[in-house]
């Protein structure tokens, strides 16, 4: 067995084709399917179906899937462990991030951070907080922005603590007030972030014993601000997915002060270019006056 027909095995995963694992790898098609059926010759069974609605992977498939992948993470990191004793930055870092640290934070440290290292390549993915979870708990990325993780086998590197506020139309009667109490939220109907967007409101839902009156269950920001401006609900948001809001709309501070808590999430062990990129990321928002102290 070789490692470039591991690497064949988990691009075709990763891209659920055989065209595009191919594209992605500089192969061709018959190239990409030699390496797999040769793997799944030297295993003894099949590692993947293929029909018309793509590449899935078969029961041996997904049990092979951990081990070849933790197999592809140790190789990559020995390959940059290796660069750094030779004085060489080099080597792959996949981040995770949700949409607000997406969209304000990470063009702008990729783009410096590449400048100073060009030989780490950056690849990003998207997704809700259960799903980043998901992704470094299996090694899919290797580390991810995320609110403070539920499960305890992080690490966490606190960043920022970014403060919840209530939002409403102003046409809203409640527009003009300082504070909202959570009697008062509960009284209104809410507009929810979907069940793996809503970490941090359920949290202050439980811990004030709200029994909150939801109304609309939507996973987009921008489709909750369209909703409250036009006064279908109310809805509680962090600041940070705050910075464009229409006129019409405003923000209410809640009855105490509460936050989510965002940070830097990984698995024990991570790769130098990994910890390289860390390192930066944090370097970037002290600069800017938004790492917290």
């Amino acid at each position: 067995m070789t490692l470039s027909r591991f690497e064949v095995f988990y691009t075709i995963v990763q891209c659920g084709s055989l065209t595009k694992a191919g594209e992605m790898l500089k192969l061709t098609q018959s190239g990409i399917s030699h390496a797999i059926t040769s793997l799944e010759n030297e295993l003894g069974f099949s590692l993947l179906t293929r029909n018309r609605s793509g590449i899935h992977l078969t029961n041996n498939g997904e049990r092979m899937l951990t081990y070849i992948r933790d197999i592809l993470i140790l190789n990559e990191g020995m390959k940059q462990e290796a660069a750094a004793i030779n004085g060489l930055e080099v080597g792959v870092v996949r981040i995770g991030a949700f949409t607000s640290v997406a969209t304000q934070w990470l063009p702008y440290i990729i783009k410096q951070f590449q400048e100073h290292y060009s030989g780490i390549q950056i690849k990003l993915f998207e997704g809700d907080y259960s799903t980043l979870e998901q992704w470094v708990s299996g090694g899919v990325i290797d580390c991810s922005f995320l609110v403070l993780p539920s499960s305890k086998s992080f690490k966490f590197l606190p960043l920022k603590r970014d403060r919840m506020v209530c939002i409403l139309s102003e046409q809203h009667p409640f527009h003009k007030l300082d504070k909202i109490s959570f009697k008062q939220i509960e009284s209104e109907p809410l507009i929810m972030p979907r069940e793996g967007w809503d970490n941090e409101i359920s949290q202050i839902f439980r811990e004030n014993n709200i029994k909150p009156n939801v109304k609309f269950e939507v996973s987009d920001d921008q489709t909750i601000m369209a909703m409250v401006q036009n006064n279908l609900g109310i809805s509680i948001r962090p600041e940070m997915t705050l910075s464009y809001i229409p006129d019409c709309v405003r923000k209410v501070n809640l009855e105490k002060d509460c936050f989510r808590l965002i940070g830097i999430a990984t698995k024990t062990n991570v790769s130098p270019a990994t910890r390289k990129f860390i390192d930066y990321a944090q370097s970037w928002l002290k600069e800017h006056n938004l790492l917290d102290d």
